[in-house]
C-alpha cells in the first residue's frame, strides 16, 4: 500500500465542502491544539496539576494507589498501642485470648464470621485476639474456577475490612502474628477497653 500526498485541486475540493457545512455542537470549545495534547519539555511553562518530578533512584513521597476492591496486605502499623506492649506483642510474649481460624472460608462467609468474633470479643472484655487467614493457596494446590485469584485472598483482606466499620471502632492495633502464632498467615488484633 503506497502512500500519495494529496493533489491541490483535491485539498481546494475539501475546503470548498468544509465551509458549506455546519458544526454539529456549535457550543463546544474548539478543539485541541496539538501543542495542548503535547506540551513541550519547556520547564517555565510547567502546568499547574502536574506534581514535582520523579527520578530514577529517588524514595517515592506518600503512598502507592490502591485499587477498588483489593486491599493491600498488612497495613503499617501507626502505633496506638502501649509501646512496652507492641514490643511484647511483636516478640509473641503476649498471649492471645481467642482466636478464629477463617481457613477454608470464601470471602463472603469470613467477613461476618470476622465481625462477629471481633464483636463478640469486644463484649467480652478480651484485649487480644489471633485472627488466622493462612498464606493463600500454595503451588501444590490446583486454581479452582474459571477466573484466577491472586493466593492469599483472606489475608490481604482481612486488615481492610478490620479498619471498616463496624470493628474500626473496637480494633486499637493489627499486626502480623509471630512465627509461634502463625506468622504471615495469621494477624495479632489488639481491641480497645471497654468503657
Amino acid at each position: 500500500m503506497s502512500s500519495r500526498k494529496v493533489r491541490p485541486d483535491e485539498l481546494e475540493l475539501w475546503q470548498r465542502v468544509a465551509q458549506t457545512t455546519d458544526r454539529l455542537h456549535p457550543a463546544r470549545k474548539p478543539q485541541e491544539t496539538m501543542a495542548d495534547i503535547f506540551p513541550s519539555d519547556n520547564p517555565s511553562k510547567k502546568r499547574p496539576d502536574e506534581g514535582p518530578k520523579f527520578k530514577v533512584g529517588q524514595k517515592a513521597n506518600g503512598h502507592a494507589p490502591s485499587l477498588p476492591g483489593i486491599a493491600s496486605a498488612a497495613p503499617k502499623p501507626s502505633l496506638q498501642m502501649d509501646k512496652k506492649a507492641y514490643d511484647r506483642l511483636k516478640r509473641g510474649k503476649l498471649k492471645p485470648q481467642g482466636r478464629i481460624d477463617l481457613h477454608g472460608m470464601t470471602m463472603d462467609q469470613a467477613q461476618p464470621a470476622l465481625i462477629a468474633f471481633i464483636m463478640s470479643s469486644y463484649a467480652k472484655d478480651r484485649r487480644l485476639v489471633l485472627v488466622i487467614t493462612g498464606k493463600g493457596q500454595g503451588k501444590d494446590r490446583e486454581d479452582v474456577g474459571p477466573i484466577p485469584e491472586r493466593p492469599g485472598i483472606l489475608r490481604r483482606n482481612v486488615p481492610h475490612w478490620l479498619q471498616t466499620p463496624p470493628m474500626a471502632q473496637v480494633v486499637l492495633q493489627v499486626t502480623e502474628a509471630h512465627g509461634r502464632h502463625g506468622g504471615g498467615g495469621a494477624y495479632y488484633v489488639y481491641l480497645r477497653r471497654r468503657r
